[in-house]
């Protein structure tokens, strides 16, 4: 008999770690090969890790709730083979270790909105969201080596930085240096949090603690808060025609390919074709230099059961027809309400739509997904009586009316700019044609 690692594999680029939720075999347990051992959490989706061999779990390296690292084993098994063969040869043929370019690349800050402009030599080890964190904050890298890492080999891990960051208001200040003047156009301090204050809690009372994916969705939507200064449009849209088109065409779509057909293909269309009217939209900030993205990956905010939240993303939408989108949405969506979204499926927006009438909601104010630029909500369709020009006069009548709201970031989005791309978009639902083939 031999042993084998059970690596941590490669979960897509700027993953470098993820937490162990739960096992799903003990120790002593025998094990075919593709089943999957254990169920694991990143910063971007949950996931099952399989194992590529059959054995026996003799021993489990990482217990819930630690981090491990990619190419790190969580799990030794018990295999057919020689013993004496070595488990460092095993894992470099299953899954290799990440080499210093590997490493050096996929440590590319993933969120490079920071209006600092702090820099790293490489010196330290640093994963993606501690360096987005240090950025923010602007921490140097002197200071960061002062910070004493719990991770793998004194890797600063997410907790320690941001334990750090939340004790750095508590030291003592130093004399000011003396330095030249600060010019009006430089760049703007770091946001500081407010003191936390002191919640009472009365008999009765319920303490829930937040789970891990309810910790990240808090973390970046502050952080989202803090880096772009929201602007929010409305607009009211008549999608009589939108409404009727869905009802004639839904049964037969269903039949041919075994699809529901919802509204969201159609804003997703709209929107798409806005954003080519609009190209700088579709973007992101790097300190000073606005990044115009090639692909329109359109991001769509989808509830869990768990009540939590999760953005799985739909590829370069533009080149999907009607058909295309709707399966990929519901794909998605299926997939995403499941648990069984890879990684590399929540990556890589850059527009956000968000349903909000989905929940019987008429408007919304949403938050730009750090590092885009501009995100939409869209509400409730609701009869309503309106005003109609004819040929003969205006007149009343019942339509299928919606609002629309679009929240940009006035850093690089204009009203003018934010709000000509919400009207086409308007423009091209209430103007839906009855023929559109699907």
């Amino acid at each position: 008999m031999a042993e084998y690692k059970l690596l941590l594999p490669s979960m897509g680029e700027g993953v470098m770690e993820a937490t162990v939720i739960t096992w799903l075999f003990n120790e002593g347990d025998q094990v075919k090969e593709d089943d999957s051992v254990v169920e694991i959490a990143t910063d971007k989706v949950d996931s099952d890790v399989p194992t590529p061999v059959s054995g026996k779990i003799v021993k489990i390296l990482k217990q819930k709730d630690e981090v491990a690292k990619v190419g790190e084993a969580i799990a030794i098994l018990e295999i057919e083979g020689e013993s004496g063969s070595t488990a460092a040869e095993e894992v470099k043929t299953e899954t290799p270790a990440p080499d210093a370019e590997t490493i050096k690349a996929i440590e590319k800050p993933l969120n490079p909105t920071s209006t600092s402009h702090v820099e790293f030599s490489g010196d330290l080890y640093l994963s993606p969201l501690v360096k987005s964190i240090a950025q923010q904050e602007n921490i140097s890298e002197t200071e960061l080596k002062t910070i004493k890492g719990s991770g793998l080999e004194g890797r600063i891990t997410k907790e320690d930085i941001l334990a750090h960051v939340s004790n750095r208001g508590n030291q003592p200040q130093s004399a000011p240096q003396q330095s030249a003047p600060v010019q009006a156009a430089s760049t703007p301090p770091a946001v500081t949090s407010a003191p936390a204050s002191t919640i009472s809690v009365a008999a009765g009372d319920e303490i829930i603690p937040m789970d891990r994916m309810r910790k990240i969705i808090a973390e970046n939507m502050v952080k989202a808060k803090h880096i772009a200064p929201h602007v929010t449009s409305f607009i009211e849209t008549d999608v009589t025609n939108v409404v009727k088109w869905r009802a004639k065409n839904k049964d037969m779509f269903e039949k041919r390919e075994g699809e529901k057909l919802t509204f969201m293909p159609i804003f997703v269309k709209a929107i798409v074709k806005a954003i080519q009217d609009f190209p700088m939209i579709n973007v992101s900030i790097n300190g000073d230099n606005i990044i115009k993205k090639k692909n329109i990956n359109i991001g769509m905010a989808t509830a869990l059961p768990d009540g939590n939240l999760i953005v799985p993303v739909i590829k370069n939408a533009d080149q999907l027809s009607l058909s295309g989108l709707a399966k990929a949405i519901n794909d998605l969506a299926y997939r995403a309400r499941n648990k069984k979204l890879r990684p590399e499926d929540t990556q890589g927006a850059t527009y956000t739509i968000s349903n909000v009438g989905s929940f019987g909601n008429l408007m919304g104010t949403p938050i730009i997904p750090q590092p885009q630029v501009a995100i939409m909500a869209i509400g409730a369709i609701v009869k309503k009586p309106a005003v109609l020009e004819t040929k003969d006069g205006d007149v009343i009548a019942i339509r299928q009316l919606m609002f629309m709201s679009h929240s940009y970031d006035h850093r690089v989005v204009d009203g003018s700019l934010g709000g000509m791309m919400l009207k086409h978009v308007h423009d091209y639902l209430q103007n839906w044609d009855l023929n559109t083939e699907i």
